[in-house]
């Protein structure tokens, strides 16, 4: 079930936020036996504020790619396979622009992203996979150009506003401070909200399987436990406020027998005294002494 679930959180989060940067298409497959989410990016004209916002995960998608993000450290066969699938693309392309009378430029191929929590050097090794310290920050490994990919090593990314977006995709504590950092943005931030408002429909659906979860899913649901208590205690002061205002305007509804525009405008200020506090006032204020002590500008 993780797989599953997992490769469906990656392809709504990475397709909301790279929405953003251009056209995003999901893979559209998900098994019980998928292990990965894989999203294809078409990018227009990136902006400076978007460029910010995004940071690496912007740079990443500043031209034509896919990302693959899988959960857990992969194997060679498994990178052997996404260059098998990249050189497949690679040939379509020739053929096509071949058809066409045109040559194709190797600067406008597509670059493949495998995104991975954590690899080991000798994966990274076998592929000639190399740091481009001078471009790109640690974490980022990029095999010999004629291949066009790289592969993004989550836990080593440094910890940054930067690598944010990323940091978010990895495993035990790099995802868990992610989140920290995330919860810390601006309330105004909307790629915040959007990614808290995914997370926890995702816990959601986790935690109606509570029998039946894997391990994993157990360390996906800890990681990702204080954005989800944030947005249910949020839900319940939400829910909370929403019935005392009710209570508010039952109140003054049985007193003056209607609430205009004006009176309305009491109820921002009576909802920041406790209901044994603004009840009576309610009940005992006459209208003129309400808007006097409570108006709201």
């Amino acid at each position: 079930m993780t797989q599953k679930f997992y490769s469906q959180f990656v392809e709504h989060y990475l397709e909301s936020l790279l929405s953003l940067l251009g056209r995003v298409e999901v893979s559209g497959l998900v098994t019980d036996e998928e292990r990965r989410g894989t999203v294809l990016l078409l990018p227009k004209e990136i902006t400076q504020t978007e460029k910010q916002e995004l940071g690496l995960l912007a740079k990443v998608a500043q031209s034509d790619c896919s990302i693959e993000v899988y959960c857990e450290q992969i194997s060679e066969t498994e990178v052997r396979n996404c260059l098998r699938k990249l050189l497949s693309v690679f040939s379509t392309l020739n053929c096509r622009t071949e058809a066409e009378g045109k040559i194709l430029d190797d600067n406008d191929l597509p670059y493949l992203w495998i995104v991975v929590p954590l690899a080991s050097q000798d994966l990274l090794n076998s592929f000639g996979a190399q740091l481009e310290l001078e471009k790109w920050t640690v974490g980022v490994y990029f095999l010999p150009n004629v291949f066009r990919l790289a592969i993004v090593v989550v836990n080593e990314l440094p910890v940054t506003t930067e690598t944010l977006w990323l940091r978010i995709l990895g495993r035990g504590e790099t995802q868990r401070q992610a989140v920290s950092e995330l919860l810390a943005l601006s309330l105004s931030n909307q790629l915040r909200q959007n990614t808290l408002r995914l997370i926890t429909s995702w816990c959601v659906v986790l935690i109606q399987q509570e029998d039946n979860l894997t391990e994993d899913e157990r360390e996906l649901i800890m990681n990702l436990s204080q954005a989800y208590q944030q947005w249910e205690d949020t839900t319940k002061q939400q829910a909370r406020l929403e019935g005392q205002r009710q209570v508010v305007e039952n109140l003054l509804r049985f007193r003056f027998g209607e609430v205009d525009d004006e009176l309305s405008t009491t109820f921002d200020s009576l909802l920041q005294l406790s209901p044994e506090e603004f009840t009576p006032l309610c009940l005992q204020l006459s209208r003129e002494e309400l808007l006097a002590r409570f108006v709201t500008e």
